[in-house]
This record gives C-alpha cells, structure tokens and sequence, in this order.
C-alpha cells in the first residue's frame, strides 16, 4: 500500500515533470502531445505487454528536450531512470522505461516488442490527424526549430518525411495500421508536396 507520504513524492515528481512540459522553447512537445500520447496508449493499452512501462514511458519520453541538441531521447531517458529509481521503482521497470523512451528516437519497434510498438504508434499518431491538426503541428515544430534558417530546415524537414514514407507500415500494431496509416500517407505526401512547391 502507498504510504502518504510515498503519494507526496509521486505528486512532486508529477509537477516537475508537467513543468518540464511548459518550458518556452516548447511549441508541439508539450503537456498537450504528452497527454495525446497518453490518450492513444490508453486505447492500445491491451496490446503492451506492461501498459505501465509504456505510459511512463509516454511521460518521460520527451522530458528532456532542447531543439538545438541531438541527444533529446538520451537525456530523456536519463532523467526517468533517474527519477524512477529514486522514487524506489523496481529495477527492472527502471530499465524498461528507459530503453522504451530510447525507442521513440527511430520509431522503429520489433514485431515482438509490443511495448514499444504501443509506445511508437501513439507518439506517430499525430501524424493521423485531420489536415488541420496535422498542419498545426507541423507549424508548432517549424516554431521548435525557429533558430534554422528556412533551406535548412525544409531540407531536415523533407528527410525526416522521405523516411517515414519509405518504410512499409508507418504503424506497428494492427489497430495503427487499420486505423491511423491512411491518413497519416495523406498527411505526409501533402507535406511532401508543399516542400517541393516551396522550393519551386
């Protein structure tokens, strides 16, 4: 049973972690795409083979994030190991945790894996959203990354979305690929489109 004041550590780690999220350099990776994240877990939570690893792996997963830094996912999953053990957390969750928050780097999940499937396919699923949540995104991540010139970043920008769109499945879980894959291709080829205009 939690002790209460077992409760009070949980609730302070909680609110440093919500305020990790409300940092200014943040426009997308926010309390917002956390808790969206959360929602989609929540959904595929039958799927995950410890569905609390993969949450609090949803929470951790970008904590530590810096737009000028190429080591985002590293730092994040630091600071959960950090954080869990010092809450007391069973090592082998500890390590769990941090190996699923290194996973969102590539998004690239082990058909047997199914944590991290759940965990990579609710972190990808904005890229299902309708057109105008989609382009909303893409605006708050062009935000993210106001300090690159505007070649650099569609250049960064259109690599990142030829590699989605080269793989096979977008989505691991079936529920991800029969619910989420076709609007996310549409999402994606309309972005595509719209850097090749650009660069005219």
């Amino acid at each position: 049973m939690t002790t209460p004041a077992e409760l009070e550590r949980l609730a302070v780690e909680q609110a440093k972690l919500e305020r990790r999220y409300r940092e200014p350099q943040r426009r997308y990776y926010t309390l917002t795409h956390v808790h969206q994240v959360l929602g989609t877990v929540d959904h595929l939570s039958i799927v995950a083979a410890d569905a609390s690893a993969v949450r609090l792996g949803a929470w951790f997963h970008d904590a530590g994030y810096e737009p000028e830094r190429d080591d985002n996912e590293h730092r994040s999953a630091d600071l959960a190991a950090e954080t869990l053990l010092a809450l007391g957390a069973d090592h082998a969750l500890v390590q769990e945790v941090a190996r699923l928050v290194l996973v969102t780097e590539d998004h690239r999940a082990d058909p047997e894996d199914r944590n991290a499937m759940v965990l990579c396919d609710a972190d990808l699923s904005i890229l299902a959203a309708s057109e105008d949540d989609y382009d909303a995104y893409v605006a708050a991540v062009r935000e993210e990354y106001a300090h690159v010139a505007d070649a650099a970043f569609a250049h960064g920008r259109r690599q990142v979305l030829l590699s989605l769109a080269e793989r096979d499945s977008l989505f691991a879980t079936h529920w991800g690929r029969d619910h989420l894959e076709t609007a996310a291709r549409a999402n994606l080829a309309r972005e595509l489109a719209s850097w090749q205009v650009a660069a005219g």
